[in-house]
């Protein structure tokens, strides 16, 4: 597979007009964007992707329903919709997509990745069965629909549990908000 060539954008998440690969991206701590995708349903869940136990950051975890690097000349919703159709092999149209945010994402880890992201968030309603979806392999190791009570109670003990990236707790409790607000 072709390493992925990333737009760069600027600290308040303006284009530059400059581009690099991936893995530069991510030596460098270039700014860059992300898409980020929650499907919910009607009847209270949260559709849920575990982590690649091959991932570099927070393997195994559970985490965003679908998220990935927005490509170089790429539209945020047209990243949104390619990474549902790669992560869990879902054809969804943009009218499906809902914005709520834009938030800055800005870590470096251990294994000399400094990511710089900035993630462009959607909710959207999940309109098949979970048996429909196929997680990708190297990217998602699983995927589950958790209700709303269940995901706040395992967010409320994130800093011991290992099940959600713990740091993330304030985007994640903003993201239940919102959905919650839309049913």
């Amino acid at each position: 597979m072709e390493e992925e060539i990333i737009d760069i954008v600027s600290k308040t998440g303006k284009p530059t007009g400059k581009t690099a690969l991936k893995s530069e991206i991510h030596r460098k701590g270039y700014y860059h964007n992300t898409a980020h995708i929650w499907f919910y349903t009607e009847d209270g869940k949260i559709l849920l992707a575990q982590r690649a136990a091959s991932k570099a950051i927070y393997p195994l975890l559970w985490d965003v329903s679908v998220a990935g690097h927005v490509d170089a000349g790429e539209t945020i919703e047209q990243a949104a919709i390619r990474e549902t159709q790669e992560e869990i092999s879902l054809k969804i149209p943009e009218c499906d997509l809902q914005k709520i945010g834009f938030f800055p994402c800005f870590r470096s880890y251990d294994s000399g990745i400094i990511d710089n992201e900035f993630h462009h968030t959607y909710i959207a309603k999940l309109q098949v069965p979970l048996k429909n979806l196929k997680p990708q392999p190297g990217e998602v190791e699983a995927l589950k629909l958790v209700t709303f009570e269940k995901f706040k109670s395992l967010l409320a003990n994130s800093e011991s549990n290992s099940y959600f990236v713990a740091s993330n707790r304030g985007y994640y409790e903003f993201v239940l908000n919102v959905i919650t607000s839309h049913l």
